[in-house]
């Protein structure tokens, strides 16, 4: 039976010639991924809707044989442009997706996450990241995990010393978003 939900877009990858597999940040599963069949054709029903970062209504069917879904519909609430309009923006959106991919599971659901990344993709949608964005946003992922920690300068090392590392662009990206916000 078809599963309704809404997802973010993270990840995605080719399969085969015509096939992708996207890895999507969801409200109800979290973490998922699902084949895209026929998505790289010239006439198919996902043309233009697959693009990283996108927020969108998902209609697909569970498999109860592997870990990736098939993807049925798709159909585009938010696709957070300004986004794609700037590199360093698009870098720290970057940065977030990895490092949430890093610290969830396939299909566990956490929607604290889910609204995490609407935010601060919404966030990065319209303004320029600045020395606050990353930190501030590893100090909310510490908080969906409970990883408690109340200071904000703390947070990265909560995250490392849970998951064993962060994402290695972090150190470049923050000097990134010091020197655009001075």
């Amino acid at each position: 039976m078809p599963e309704s939900l809404k997802g973010l877009l993270l990840r995605k990858i080719r399969y085969s010639e015509t096939s992708l597999i996207i890895t999507w940040f969801s409200d109800r599963l979290g973490k998922t991924k699902t084949i895209a069949k026929g998505a790289l054709r010239l006439k198919t029903v996902f043309a233009g809707k697959l693009d990283l970062f996108f927020h969108c209504d998902l209609l697909l069917s569970a498999s109860i044989k592997s870990e990736i879904h098939t993807l049925r519909e798709v159909v585009i609430q938010t696709s957070f442009d300004g986004i794609r309009q700037n590199y360093l923006k698009t870098s720290v959106a970057a940065y977030c997706v990895e490092l949430v991919e890093k610290v969830t599971e396939l299909d566990h659901p956490v929607p604290e996450i889910y609204e995490l990344l609407i935010r601060v993709f919404g966030y990065l949608d319209q303004k320029a990241p600045d020395a606050r964005t990353i930190p501030f946003f590893e100090l909310e992922l510490c908080k969906s995990l409970g990883l408690h920690t109340s200071e904000i300068n703390s947070a990265a090392r909560k995250l490392h010393d849970a998951f064993g590392s962060l994402p290695h662009t972090r150190a470049d990206l923050l000097k990134q978003c010091i020197a655009g916000s001075a």
